[in-house]
Formats: C-alpha cells, structure tokens, sequence
C-alpha cells in the first residue's frame, strides 16, 4: 500500500487468497497519517487513500477499509511440523512491529539493538520493512540469500530474525519479486520475475506518484 499504481486491486487479491496479514508503515500512514515519510512516500500514501475513498462501489470501498483497520501489528503461531519452537510475523521489528528498521549494518553499527530484538523472540521471526532479503542471528551476522544459496537450514536451538524482502519493491539490486517459503527445517528464498517495465509505465502515468517509484524497480532498489 502506498508505492504501488494498482492498490485497490492489490487489496482485493490479498483479502481473497491471504490468511494471515499485518499492519505495515504504509497502511497505517493510509489508515491515519504519513509520519516521517519522504515527500515522494507522503504523497504516495495520500494518494492510494483517495483511491480507497473514490471507490464507487460502496461494498467494496467498507471491505477495504475495514480489512485494513482491523490488520493486527503482530501474529505468532506454533509450527511444529515445521521443526521450529515458534514463530512470530511482524512488518518491522519485534520491538516495534510497525516501523521500527532493522538493516545489515546494525550487526556491526548496533549489535545492543539486535541482542534487545532477539530478546523479544523464542525462535524465528519473519519481517520485511526494509525489504532487504536476509537472515541476522543473533551473534549477531547477517547473510543475505546468496550467501545462503538461497536456503536457511533452521537451528532448533537458534533463534533467527528473517527479512522476506518484497514481492512488490525489492531493494537488493534484484528487481525480481521476493519472498520465503518455510519448510520443515528450512526457509527458502524464492525469486520470481515479472513485467517490471509495464509496472513502471503504470507508474509513470499517475502524476501524484514520483517517477522515482517507478524508475527504482528496474534496479531493485
């Protein structure tokens, strides 16, 4: 919500095929006001609510905007056939599940920070505020996807804060959509590309939103 050309179809698809969703930085700042946004994101989010607002189907317009009122901050779940103590799904942080950044350097420039957000897990949790794919453990490291291979062999007795990366916005200069698939005992990072050129023009054609939304998917940043 918010960087997208196409939110009210993206808020369809989701309330149809999700089962779970959370409150991000961007459908609160849609739901109430932008806060420390950059002019190019504030505008961005003013507009994506004007799309919600000028919905001339009445049913559709309360769907979405009660879908996005009642978007929890945080969900735990227990997955024992997944090999793993617990898991915990927060848009930003453990800490502060809405905005809060957690980026690579923190594991050399703020390693208090990392041990204090891993306090606040038992074993794995799964974000992507940064939208930066990787994995901090809490020695603190990080390892991004290929460091990886591509997959995280799950330890039971390590906890693991896992960024997913963004299907709609990745920013590690791999304009392919990203996300991760648990399996038991492992976490896959999965790349898919798609028409990045004809979303940039989707873009390109609203004039409340900056060409450079646009412009930075076709470098993945």
């Amino acid at each position: 919500m918010g960087y997208g050309p196409e939110p009210r179809n993206c808020m369809d698809l989701i309330m149809k095929h999700c089962s779970q969703t959370l409150m991000g930085n961007h459908d609160c700042a849609v739901l109430y006001e932008p806060s420390n946004f950059n002019v190019g994101a504030e505008t961005a989010c003013y507009w994506a609510r004007g799309q919600l607002e000028n919905e001339t189907d009445n049913d559709k317009q309360s769907r979405r905007w009660k879908f996005l009122g009642d978007l929890p901050v945080k969900h735990n779940l227990e997955a024992p056939d997944l090999d793993v103590a617990g898991i915990t799904l927060v848009h930003a942080s453990p800490r502060r599940p809405v905005n809060e950044y957690i980026f690579p350097d923190d594991v050399y420039n703020n390693p208090n920070k990392l041990r204090g957000l891993f306090d606040r897990i038992d074993h794995l949790c799964f974000v992507g505020h940064t939208h930066l794919p990787g994995v901090f453990l809490d020695t603190p490291d990080f390892y991004s996807p290929q460091e990886l291979e591509w997959i995280f062999e799950v330890n039971p007795d390590r906890k693991a804060i896992i960024n997913v990366g963004s299907v709609g916005q990745p920013r590690d200069r791999d304009n392919r959509a990203c996300y991760a698939l648990v399996e038991p005992g492992t976490v896959r990072f999965v790349r898919v590309p798609y028409d990045v050129d004809r979303t940039v023009e989707k873009i390109y054609a609203i004039n409340e939103l900056d060409d450079y939304l646009g412009s930075r998917l076709k470098e993945g940043r």
